[in-house]
């Protein structure tokens, strides 16, 4: 069950889209296997915030538009399905919980395993007519992984640990 939402709650979450769409089209770099990016911080916020749903829905709008304005490939909705799911793994492990070094870490371990090495593989294979066991795959996937990985679980304890959060969630909830 989602929670009510109020026009603060809207401007917050509208404001994390937009630097979510920044962050990933603007200063993330895209080729047509891999794609790293920082647009995972203010999923983080997200979560904190806003739960699971909320979350996974502020990740999908932040995917389509980002897509509707700074397009770099063909719209597939896999990738959409993706931004999804990584915001309901970002709302379990941070909303309403103390960030912790195990939340954190494994956040990143799910969204690593769930989302770029079972679910990207498999649509980048029928995008791009490439088996599954294709090197140009899993070759940028896998070192990405290995990159990444520690980098996402630092940034997700420092950004949840370093957030007025608490006096934010407060605010949000007393504004009418």
């Amino acid at each position: 069950m989602t929670k009510k939402i109020n026009a603060h709650m809207i401007t917050v979450l509208g404001l994390l889209i937009a630097l979510t769409v920044i962050l990933s089209r603007i200063f993330g770099f895209e080729t047509q296997f891999i794609k790293i990016s920082f647009e995972f911080v203010p999923k983080i916020i997200m979560g904190a915030l806003f739960g699971p749903m909320w979350t996974g829905i502020g990740a999908v709008l932040a995917d389509t538009i980002g897509m509707m304005l700074f397009a770099r490939s063909a719209f597939f909705p896999g990738f959409t399905l993706n931004a999804f799911i990584g915001g309901l793994i970002y709302g379990y492990f941070f909303y309403q919980k103390e960030v912790t070094w195990k939340n954190a870490i494994l956040c990143s371990l799910s969204i690593t395993i769930i989302v770029s090495l079972i679910l990207t593989p498999i649509w980048l294979m029928i995008m791009y007519n490439q088996p599954i066991t294709s090197g140009v795959i899993w070759g940028p996937r896998v070192i990405k992984a290995l990159v990444m990985f520690p980098i996402q679980s630092i940034l997700n304890y420092v950004v949840g640990r370093a957030l007025p959060l608490k006096r934010l969630k407060s605010y949000l909830k007393t504004v009418r």
